[in-house]
């Protein structure tokens, strides 16, 4: 993919690593994740802090060159979005056989060695999380790192995975397993969490610039 600049730090990257806004026809700034809205549009790095900084500084309008109106929810909508494109990845890994669900199963595919993911609900119990956590390190000692996200409560991986109290899945290698692990990567930035702690690990915004282009 193309490189962008970010509107607030300035900094040029992959658009894999940021979120593009545009402005609907109504004047609205709205994030275009899958990036196929009409109409000139503006680039942030994939962060809440850099997101919440833009509205507050009036950078969108200065970027768009327009006068827009941006949602004071714009920061929690991104994250609404970003955790929905990420649930409905996994519910598509499920579908290609490449996810599967239950701590005995869980257990059994990270011992085999094949396991690229292992995620725990929000709410799971420690010790579960101990348990499984330890087979996932010793299974990435003998291939491939197993990835731990802790991301999203037991109800919402239930939806996503077409069970019930759904608390542990696993991962194998596959497209579809690898397209949530980039979405996972996303959300987990974007949140500033630490994605198997829950804790704070949010990188310094660079200064606001004295002048905004088009990215």
């Amino acid at each position: 993919m193309n490189d962008r600049t970010c509107l607030l730090c300035r900094e040029k990257q992959s658009t894999e690593g940021m979120i593009r806004f545009v402005a609907t026809p109504d004047r609205v700034v709205v994030a275009d994740l899958k990036m196929n809205l009409p109409g000139r549009g503006v680039w942030l790095c994939a962060d809440r802090q850099s997101i919440d900084t833009a509205a507050a500084s009036n950078l969108f309008a200065r970027g768009l060159k327009a006068n827009i109106s941006v949602p004071a929810s714009i920061g929690d909508d991104v994250d609404r979005l970003l955790e929905q494109a990420a649930l409905a990845s996994l519910s598509f890994a499920r579908k290609a056989s490449q996810c599967i669900t239950g701590a005995f199963k869980v257990d059994s595919l990270l011992r085999t060695g094949k396991a690229i993911a292992l995620l725990h609900a929000l709410d799971a119990a420690k010790d579960g999380v101990r348990k499984l956590s330890g087979a996932a390190c010793v299974s990435g000692r003998n291939g491939r790192k197993v990835t731990v996200l802790k991301l999203f409560a037991s109800e919402q991986m239930s939806l996503a995975l077409g069970g019930e109290n759904v608390i542990h899945a696993a991962l194998i290698n596959g497209g579809a397993a690898e397209s949530f692990l980039m979405r996972a990567e996303m959300l987990t930035r974007y949140r500033g969490k630490h994605p198997t702690t829950g804790e704070d690990d949010r990188h310094n915004v660079a200064s606001l610039p004295k002048d905004v282009n088009q990215a």
